[in-house]
């Protein structure tokens, strides 16, 4: 297992699961896209704000990058502007 964390990212969808929730984040800087578990189901994470994620992998039989903790990304968030969501969409 090793460590990791990420800063600028924002929410594309949340999924809950028997076995923990599933964030799609996207790191605005890279665009690079992650998958993060949450298998405590704490975390409260909301779209339309820009987060620091930090934890760990576990790399046992699958790559599952594991949430220790998640804050809102100050340095970034006072200039945001949140994605388009279609359905708010009007038309």
């Amino acid at each position: 297992m090793f460590n990791f964390s990420a800063n600028n990212l924002v929410m594309l969808s949340r999924r809950e699961c028997k076995f923990g929730v599933v964030f799609v984040m996207k790191d605005q800087d890279t665009q690079r896209v992650y998958r993060l578990y949450d298998f405590s189901k704490s975390q409260q994470i909301v779209a339309d704000h820009l987060y620091c994620a930090s934890g760990f992998v576990n790399s046992a039989d699958k790559l599952y990058l594991v949430i220790t903790s998640v804050n809102t990304d100050k340095k970034h968030n006072s200039h945001f502007i949140a994605p388009a969501d279609a359905d708010r969409a009007g038309g």
